[in-house]
């Protein structure tokens, strides 16, 4: 079964693209749904329409997390743009809708792009 680990923000789109991304964070622990070590699709799409295939990437390292422990590396894979947990949280909160605490359980995925070697 593949899975896929989808950007529905255009602003990660163009960085991934770019490949100056190569982390997420997700609210929740998600990484029942993506253990280490596996290989998936990044896509790009928004909920519900037709997503675009980028690249095939491989998780390196998936960590459960709060908020508040996001170290300047997880912050800085995952948007250069963004350079505070505070940040962060202010994008979430625009994303999810709904208040963001240091508290709350994220899921840090680091990822690197499978090439299809001949």
């Amino acid at each position: 079964m593949m899975m896929a680990l989808n950007f529905q923000a255009a602003k990660h789109k163009k960085m991934l693209i770019e490949r100056t991304k190569n982390c997420t964070v997700r609210l929740g622990d998600v990484s029942a749904q993506f253990p280490e070590n596996s290989i998936v699709w990044v896509t790009t799409g928004v909920k519900g329409e037709p997503k675009h295939k980028l690249y095939t990437a491989f998780l390196d390292k998936v960590r459960v997390k709060t908020m508040g422990t996001l170290t300047s590396s997880d912050l800085g894979h995952q948007n250069p743009e963004i350079n505070s947990r505070e940040e962060l949280i202010e994008d979430f909160e625009r994303i999810y809708r709904r208040r963001i605490l240091m508290e709350d359980v994220v899921t840090v995925i680091y990822f690197t792009e499978v090439h299809e070697d001949l």
